[in-house]
């Protein structure tokens, strides 16, 4: 074997190795391994690190409940604001799944509460729509701006009442 071929074969088991560890480190994450992750990035692990559908570490732990992971992860300045190919915050993936201690972490480390997605939607829009009053009324604490249009021209509020979600339109009704 000539040494082009061998460096080309070295290549492509390097790229599956690689492939294979990523993969592995984003599995950490989704799975809520706080411990492992937490060795990893003492390795120097890239915090910010992001998968093939542009989803980071904290995507993953946020959108799969892992509470203790995510800290971890924004104790070591992973950016709250990371989007994914889809243009989703982190705080727009936990809206989805209405779990209030992940809002709260990320709002507290600094994920923008008026951050919209690509289309203009911010995260009191998403709460409106599945119709989620503590997301809606923990937004807005914090600052969501209940008279903000997305693209469209559409406010939480309309949002609310297209999707039929009427406790949310009660709520925001009174904010418009």
């Amino acid at each position: 074997m000539n040494n082009d071929a061998a460096n080309t074969d070295n290549a492509a088991e390097l790229d599956d190795q690689t492939l294979a560890f990523a993969e592995r480190v984003f599995d950490l994450a989704r799975h809520g391994d706080t411990q492992t992750l937490a060795e990893m990035l003492a390795q120097g692990l890239p915090v910010n690190l992001r998968n093939h559908k542009g989803d980071s570490l904290l995507m993953l732990a946020c959108y799969h409940g892992h509470l203790e992971t995510a800290q971890l992860l924004l104790n070591h300045q992973a950016d709250p604001e990371q989007r994914n190919l889809n243009g989703q915050s982190p705080l727009a993936g936990v809206i989805f799944k209405a779990d209030m201690a992940m809002m709260t972490l990320l709002l507290d480390h600094g994920a923008d509460v008026e951050s919209p997605t690509s289309d203009g939607k911010t995260a009191l829009m998403m709460a409106a729509m599945f119709n989620n009053i503590p997301a809606i009324e923990l937004l807005i604490s914090r600052g969501a701006n209940p008279l903000r249009a997305d693209d469209s021209g559409t406010t939480a509020l309309q949002v609310a009442q297209r999707m039929g979600a009427t406790q949310a339109a009660e709520a925001l009704a009174g904010k418009a």
